[in-house]
């Protein structure tokens, strides 16, 4: 898909555009002027005024417009391309043409999609997971017979003012102060 023409492109993506509430009429008379008005010119001022008739429906004039542009060559499409960049930036990322474009190889993995894959259980669920690592953690060392493990303990909490409040520090020292007598 990425070494087709503009003009194949523009078959391409033809539903999408034309396809309901996509570009309003403000856009598609912008993108019309633009054509008109760009050196070389694309569209000459009977082709643009047939364009910008607000008798025939917009789909209609949509329709027209595209199919005209094909017909006449692939510099045509691409200024197409480069006009609806410029007048409706978020349309012309979404174009189905431009997706195939960002992941050429089928294997690729869509990062977005994995991003959502990985973050989809919330903060709740890391929480979760992170207090029963550290309550395990503080069960093991605290259920440890060995002297040494408590000893390591103690002087972790009594250099970390920083890391908990005083009182907790407090707390927690005493407590461990207990179990060493016991």
């Amino acid at each position: 898909m990425a070494d087709q023409s503009y003009c194949h492109r523009l078959q391409h993506d033809m539903y999408f555009l034309t396809s309901t509430s996509r570009l309003n009429e403000q856009v598609v008379d912008k993108i019309i002027l633009q054509l008109n008005r760009v050196y070389p010119q694309i569209l000459t001022n009977e082709e643009a005024e047939k364009f910008r008739n607000p008798k025939a429906s917009l789909h209609t004039r949509l329709s027209d417009l595209l199919k005209h542009l094909q017909k006449k060559g692939d510099r045509h499409c691409q200024e197409f391309y480069r006009a609806l960049q410029i007048n409706a930036e978020q349309l012309f990322n979404d174009l189905p043409s431009r997706k195939i474009l960002k992941t050429p190889d089928p294997t690729e993995i869509d990062t977005d999609k994995e991003q959502y894959m990985l973050n989809d259980r919330g903060p709740v669920f890391f929480l979760a997971c992170f207090s029963v690592a550290a309550g395990l953690a503080l069960f093991w060392y605290c259920c440890n017979s060995d002297t040494k493990v408590v000893a390591r303990a103690r002087r972790i909490l009594g250099f970390s003012p920083i890391i908990i409040g005083r009182h907790v520090r407090n707390i927690c020292m005493l407590y461990l102060e207990d179990i060493s007598r016991e």
